[in-house]
């Protein structure tokens, strides 16, 4: 395989050297971060480097606070980022370019790029605060809330309609209700059934006999096993014969023109 089947693939390293900071912040931050438009202050980021390791502050915007939805508990203003140094890993971040379709002569490729090596990681905590005791007992009572509720009905509703039944179950009972129950017939009849399936075919299986007798396949089996064979070897594998004694067929017209023949021969 060529060099330039990857071509695509390349990795731009120009800024593998870069160090990245890795924020986790909590979630209800990262959903009021998703509502924001692009063009909007999000927050400001305050690093005081008097001690080792920096301290680091967030302080939400006042826009960013307004944009919870009605019913919405409020979400904290500030926050503080615990730090912590990667030394035992070796993370980076990437970031994946996919071209818009233009009319170029040349059209552009997808692009990897490798942004940095994390360096730090932050954890975004907030402070127990008011707000925040509040935002936290909402969530618990909301996760406490059962999925299902009792609702006591105070007069007949009929609008509650049972489930469908199922497809299958549908056409079973509409396919036994139409062939009825099989009841058992008299086993003389039965046996003329079958000496008269006989005589036009030598070898039946058990499913065809149940449709030309339309008996039930206990009840029919017995009486098969009183005047059948059944063959468990090819070429007639699982199907029924009659037993020798109760067979009557027909010689082959061929075979009486030749015994003609031989006795005029006589």
């Amino acid at each position: 395989m060529s060099k330039d089947s990857h071509i695509d693939r390349d990795l731009d390293l120009s800024n593998a050297t870069r160090g990245v900071w890795l924020v986790k912040v909590p979630k209800y931050v990262a959903n009021r971060w998703e509502k924001a438009p692009s063009d909007m202050e999000v927050g400001k980021l305050k690093i005081t480097k008097n001690g080792t390791p920096p301290q680091v502050s967030l302080t939400l915007s006042s826009a960013i606070l307004n944009l919870n939805e009605p019913g919405e508990e409020s979400i904290p203003k500030d926050h503080r980022l615990d730090v912590s140094k990667v030394t035992q890993q070796t993370l980076g971040v990437f970031s994946h370019v996919i071209p818009t379709q233009t009319d170029a002569v040349v059209p552009e490729t997808e692009k990897l790029y490798m942004e940095g090596k994390i360096v730090q990681k932050l954890e975004c905590r907030p402070y127990a605060d008011n707000c925040y005791m509040k935002l936290k007992l909402e969530s618990i009572r909301k996760a406490s809330l059962p999925t299902r509720k009792v609702k006591q009905l105070d007069r007949v509703v009929t609008s509650y309609k049972p489930v469908s039944d199922h497809k299958n179950n549908i056409e079973y009972m509409e396919r036994k209700k139409a062939e009825g129950k099989k009841a058992r017939d008299d086993k003389d009849a039965v046996l003329e059934m079958l000496f008269a399936a006989f005589e036009k075919h030598q070898y039946y299986n058990i499913r065809d006999l149940v449709k030309i007798t339309k008996q039930p396949i206990t009840y029919l089996k017995e009486i098969l096993k009183e005047v059948c064979n059944y063959n468990l070897k090819n070429p007639h594998k699982n199907m029924w014969e009659l037993k020798p004694e109760y067979r009557h067929y027909k010689q082959p017209e061929v075979a009486d023109d030749k015994k003609d023949s031989q006795s005029d021969d006589d």
